[in-house]
Order: C-alpha cells, then structure tokens, then sequence
C-alpha cells in the first residue's frame, strides 16, 4: 500500500508547478526551435502534442490495468479508485490523440478520417474506456454496500480493455496502413519531443494522482454518511 499512500499525498504544488514549466518549455520550443518540416510544413508541429499524447495514453491504460489487477488480488478498494482515476485520464488523452490525428490527417492525407489499422483500433480504445466509465454508476448497488461488485467487474473489463493497448501499438507494423510507423526527426525535434514527451506525461501521472485523491475523498464521505468501513480485504 506503500505505492497508494504516495499517490494519495503527491506533492501537489511541485509537481503541478514542474508539469507548467514543461508545458511551457515544450510549447515554447515547438514554436520557435524545432524546424519546420518540409514536406508537411508548420501542420507537422502538431506531432509534438500528438505523440506524447498517444504515449501517455497507453501510459493511463497500463495504470488501470495495475489497478484493476491490484484489486482482484487484495480486494481493496484504493486499486478500484486507481483504476477509475487512470480511466478518466486515459479518455481525456485518446480524445487528445484523435482530435489531434484528425487535424493532422488532414493536413496530410486530405481527409479528416481514414479506416486504416492504427486509427480503428485508436477509436475502439477511447470507445473501451468511455464505456467503461459509463458502466461504473450504472452497476446496481455500486455506491452502498454492493461497491465490491462494482469494483470486481470493471477490474475484469480494465484487464481485458487493455488487450487493445499492444493492437494499437503492433497495428501499424503488422498490418498494411497509410499511418507511418515512424517519421525521421533533425537533432532539434527530437530534443522538443522529448521535452514534450516529459511534460504530457508529468501531466499524465499528476492528473491520476488528483483524481485518485478525489475517489478516495468521495469514498471516505460514502463511508461516513453510511457509517460501513471503506476499503478493508476480503
């Protein structure tokens, strides 16, 4: 529970304050040092918050896999509302990744969407996680005493959502697709995707952390209005 504990009590002010400097940093050099491509011109810079974005999204997916792993193995309920909190921050950056790829698309390809491998299997993982949000309150009981069943099928569905994590990844090198499998990048883009890389996933990880705290507070005042105990092992 050590893990949960840090998560729960972050520092909020330096790492809300590192992830600004980053964004910051990273929006600065995206604009002003990394060159403008020369096939696809100023569109390309949209790649420096599309990438990280898509990185980090599997990142956010990996978290509601641990969770959801976490709770079937101890039954407490902080796996459950880590799992949650990772599943929000999950849709939040596939909906950046797919706004992000439209806008992109048509800059290069002409079409705002194409049913190549790599974006279906985008569009089914924003789909698996948006409905694995809208499963959570609609299971009976969920928030009196019955949160266990709540908590034990979103586990298995988190488990099994995160399947389409590796199609994702593994579509565009297995299978024909207009989408590239990699774009070669001068010694400055590279330097401005790894900053970029940095800030999004700082963004990542601390959104996960402020909506973990929430789940546990909502959780705690559950508890209190109902007078149960809030996570305790089977």
């Amino acid at each position: 529970m050590t893990l949960l504990r840090s998560i729960e009590n972050f520092p909020r002010r330096l790492v809300w304050g590192a992830s600004a400097l980053l964004v910051a940093a990273a929006a600065a050099m995206a604009a002003w040092y990394a060159p403008v491509e020369a096939t696809m011109g100023p569109a390309q810079k949209i790649f420096y918050l599309h990438f990280p974005a898509a990185i980090d999204t599997f990142l956010a997916a990996l978290v509601v896999f641990v969770g959801s792993v976490g709770y079937i193995g101890s039954r407490r309920r902080e796996w459950d509302d880590l799992a949650c909190a990772a599943a929000q921050v999950t849709v939040l950056y596939c909906t950046v990744v797919l706004i992000t790829g439209m806008v992109w698309a048509k800059s290069a390809w002409g079409v705002w969407w194409t049913w190549s491998p790599r974006l279906t299997f985008s569009l089914v993982l924003w789909l698996l996680y948006v409905s694995y949000l809208a499963v959570r309150p609609a299971l009976a009981g969920a928030e009196g005493g019955g949160w266990q069943r709540r908590a034990m099928v979103c586990a298995v569905y988190g488990i099994v959502a995160f399947l389409d994590v590796p199609l994702v990844y593994l579509s565009v090198k297995l299978l024909p697709d207009i989408h590239p499998s990699s774009i070669a990048l001068a010694p400055e883009m590279k330097h401005t995707l790894a900053v970029s890389l940095a800030a999004g996933t700082t963004v990542c990880l601390a959104l996960i952390a402020w909506r973990y705290r929430a789940g546990r507070r909502a959780a705690r005042l559950a508890a209190d209005v109902g007078g149960g105990a809030v996570a305790r092992p089977a």
